[in-house]
């Protein structure tokens, strides 16, 4: 009898030990060979946008690189909320991924999420985007120069078009009417109806993204005054920086990706080194020159120190025109 329970217990031992080490096999390989399946892209804005259109390209680029699908899901609404919701609550292994951007911190302060970004790894930043100040054809002002001191000496007379209250293009307006020292008036309007409003006199000025008017402005309907970035871009690189128009604001538009906290580092290296490559690919570049947005990789660790600034940066202005409640 106690030769044959000896026998069970050791049975029992055995099948104990290969549980463990086929668990810790899976394990293994669930790091070492990642990514073993597709891995699903969060884009929190709608099919067709910026967002969504660089999203695709990106993972149609990254896919080739590691040998697997990315798939994109664009999950919209609740101010953004859901997408980055979704992701948060995913299992950390690197199979969901978002794409994410300055609408992480904004969601933030505007009260959309109760987490702040230190809820995701961010594996890196791949691109940034200045947006444009744009006035139709025929306004009065040539430069941005002239606009802002109209605005300086006529507070609450401009009429200027973002995409929501709380958005980056929001953000910029503030931040111009605040270096003015005065006020305009800040109109709201859905995806596609900034060249519309523009054109038929609801405001004076619009800004947004260049890439979702330059078909306007190569058919001379709307005359770009400034860009919001550090320096000119390529597609457009005979109109001005703020800085260049004596406004001193530089403003981007950042996109990276990031995954839930607690993803293994492992897998976070093998996800940068892969953004690497693709930013740095020729393909990535001349999409963007199309675009009208700047490959412009940073890895991990100084990522998330850049992310950790504009937040603070980010709260200030907020705070400071009436859109936070942090």
């Amino acid at each position: 009898m106690k030769t044959k329970r000896n026998m069970v217990l050791l049975g029992f031992a055995v099948c104990f030990l290969g549980i463990s080490v086929s668990t810790a096999n899976a394990a293994g390989r669930a790091d070492g060979d990642f990514p073993s399946r597709s891995v699903e892209v969060t884009v929190v804005f709608g099919a067709g946008s910026a967002a969504d259109n660089i999203a695709r390209k990106f993972s149609d680029l990254i896919a080739q690189e590691l040998g697997r699908p990315f798939p994109v899901v664009n999950r919209t609404g609740g101010g953004q909320a859901i997408g980055f919701n979704h992701v948060r609550n995913q299992r950390p292994d690197g199979y969901n991924m978002i794409w994410t951007s300055n609408g992480l911190l904004t969601a933030y302060y505007q009260g959309n999420l109760d987490f702040r970004y230190d809820a995701f790894r961010h594996i890196a930043r791949v691109s940034y985007e200045p947006v444009s100040i744009a006035v139709r054809a025929d306004a009065p002002w040539r430069t941005m120069e002239e606009l802002f001191n109209y605005i300086r000496n006529n507070p609450g007379t401009v009429r200027i078009g973002n995409s929501g209250v709380g958005t980056f293009t929001h953000l910029v307006a503030a931040a111009i009417e605040n270096e003015a020292n005065s006020s305009v008036i800040h109109v709201p309007f859905g995806a596609g109806m900034a060249f519309a409003s523009l054109l038929g006199g609801v405001i004076e000025a619009s800004i947004q993204l260049p890439s979702e008017v330059m078909a306007q402005y190569e058919a001379g309907q709307l005359r770009f005054l400034a860009i919001s970035s550090g320096d000119r871009i390529a597609s457009i690189p005979h109109i001005p920086t703020l800085k260049e128009s004596n406004i001193n604001l530089e403003m981007i538009l950042w996109r990276g990706l990031a995954v839930p906290m607690g993803t293994p580092e492992s897998v976070v290296r093998i996800l940068e080194n892969a953004a690497r490559n693709v930013v740095a690919s020729s393909e990535f570049h001349e999409f963007s020159e199309v675009m009208g947005i700047i490959p412009a990789f940073m890895p991990q660790e100084e990522f998330e120190r850049f992310i950790s600034e504009d937040d603070r940066l980010t709260g200030e202005l907020m705070r400071t025109i009436g859109t936070s409640v942090r």
